[in-house]
């Protein structure tokens, strides 16, 4: 259904004004014709109606004032409830707004209906209205109900380094339509929140502690447990690498974490789990030992590269040589 068949639907036709014409013609005769019989009967009659009128359009002031300060006490009472909830300013501000813009069109609908006037037309009319605008706007509209869903829910904040939709960069800003994000090589992209909100969402900075994954190939023959015992080595000598004596209380401190955040479910760690190295598998030209250690969010990478770049400097001296694919040529001598 179009705009124009919505049109139709809620405008009266030619045939339809043509009568209203004529019966407002009609109706006009009948007037003049009982104000020249009975003049004072007339012109008592329509100050009654003018008083009427007067009173009614009194009222319908009244209505509008008491019904204006009604909305603006609305509007006092969600800022306070979203201030003390904590809701996102951007989400706050929409449902305010949205509020108050249907309370307002209501409240010239009842003013209106109160002078006397058929408000039928006119809500037929802001319904087609309404229609319209829908369907013309439906991808924006998809996008306001991503954001909402976003600013409600929150599964990242302005901050934060996610990977969505193919992009992965920190969040510079959220609003109500969009999500901006900025890249590792200084690229600004903007996710429409419709797609974002259906999508998957892989926030990296989504909790203050996470776990470092190594996988260290090296070549049939050497000693399994010296060389668990040196990975364990290099990675406890880094002091970034959490332990299992390592205080909660003074790390969430330290953080900066609330008492809020310690509350949501899977958010706290009661203990550090220990540093971890294991032999993962037996290759065809190698084995390959797998080593896991907690470190705090913002350390993640830094100890990742750090670590990796030691395995590959301090093991190979130590007698554990990284398996690689290679052919020996061995040259025979003429007898």
């Amino acid at each position: 259904m179009n705009l124009s068949l919505l049109l139709q639907v809620a405008a009266p036709t030619a045939e339809e004004i043509q009568q209203r014409r004529d019966s407002i013609h009609e109706g006009a005769k009948m007037m003049i014709a009982y104000a020249k019989e009975n003049p004072e009967d007339f012109w008592q009659e329509v100050l009654d109606k003018l008083a009427h009128f007067g009173i009614q359009v009194l009222i319908a002031i009244l209505i509008f004032v008491v019904g204006w300060w009604l909305i603006k006490l609305v509007q006092r009472a969600l800022k306070r409830i979203f201030t003390r909830h904590r809701v996102e300013p951007t989400l706050a501000s929409f449902i305010n707004s949205f509020v108050s813009i249907t309370l307002t069109v209501v409240l010239i609908v009842i003013s209106i209906g109160t002078l006397g006037v058929n408000t039928t037309s006119i809500a037929a009319l802001l319904a087609a209205g309404g229609m319209a605008v829908g369907m013309a706007l439906s991808g924006t509209l998809q996008n306001f109900a991503g954001g909402l869903m976003l600013l409600a829910f929150k599964p990242f904040k302005a901050g934060d380094f996610i990977e969505a939709q193919g992009h992965a960069g920190t969040v510079i800003e959220v609003n109500i339509t969009a999500t901006k994000i900025l890249t590792k090589d200084n690229r600004v992209v903007i996710l429409p929140n419709g797609i974002l909100s259906n999508g998957t969402i892989n926030n990296f900075s989504g909790r203050p502690l996470r776990r470092v994954e190594w996988e260290v190939s090296v070549s049939y023959g050497v000693d399994a447990a010296a060389c668990k015992e040196a990975i364990m080595a290099i990675i406890n000598s880094d002091k970034r690498v959490l332990q299992a004596d390592t205080n909660m209380n003074k790390l969430y401190k330290e953080l900066h974490i609330t008492q809020y955040q310690l509350s949501t479910v899977n958010y706290r760690m009661d203990a550090i789990p220990a540093p971890f190295v294991a032999l993962k598998s037996l290759n065809s030209s190698d084995i390959t030992f797998v080593a896991r250690a907690w470190v705090r969010g913002d350390d993640y990478w830094d100890v990742f590269f750090d670590l990796q770049e030691r395995f590959y400097t301090e093991l190979p001296p130590q007698g554990f040589t990284f398996a690689y694919p290679h052919i020996e040529l061995v040259k025979e001598e003429n007898a």
